[in-house]
């Protein structure tokens, strides 16, 4: 008994011991938005705000038309989506309504619905990553200091927010 005690205390006092803190790697810390903060606010820009301040950041004209088809292309599919995503509601909404749920049935539209949102989100991760690669470097910084003064308007996760199911 006295030498599992023993063993118990020795083993316990090797690990916290300064030789071991010291083999034991320290992880490197990952920086964490602030609550309500948007990290791809600083890395990506909306369309708005770089066709409002096209002239200030000496916008080319291939550049524009870039971002300009790349704005158009964008905004046909996701009409076509948000059709798609109104029927997929719908639909989710009359198989919820009766007393009665048939829960297969519902859990396979979600995922309809799922499916949708995230063929969204993805059209709109296209856009915004269409438009960053027009910009040059002096471009985004740039727009960074135009997001920061003026309070990153039409910031990035507003594309990105999702409809409500119904």
């Amino acid at each position: 008994m006295k030498r599992s005690i023993l063993v118990a205390m020795l083993l316990a006092a090797a690990a916290f011991s300064p030789a071991a803190r010291a083999q034991a790697p320290t992880p490197t810390p990952t920086p964490t938005p602030r609550p309500g903060e948007d990290p791809l606010a600083k890395l990506l820009f909306p369309p708005e705000l770089v066709l409002q301040h096209a002239q200030e950041l000496g916008l080319q004209p291939a550049q524009r038309t870039t971002i300009v088809n790349a704005v158009k292309e964008a905004q046909g599919d996701l009409f076509d989506f948000q059709l798609q995503m109104g029927d997929r509601s719908q639909e989710l909404l009359k198989l919820i309504e009766p007393q009665q749920v048939d829960e297969a049935a519902v859990l396979a539209q979600v995922d309809r619905v799922l499916a949708l949102e995230r063929e969204m989100k993805r059209k709109q991760m296209q856009l915004l990553v269409r438009i960053k690669n027009a910009l040059s470097k002096e471009q985004q910084a740039r727009l960074r200091e135009l997001q920061k003064m003026l309070g990153s308007p039409g910031r990035p996760e507003e594309l990105l927010k999702m409809p409500a199911l119904f």
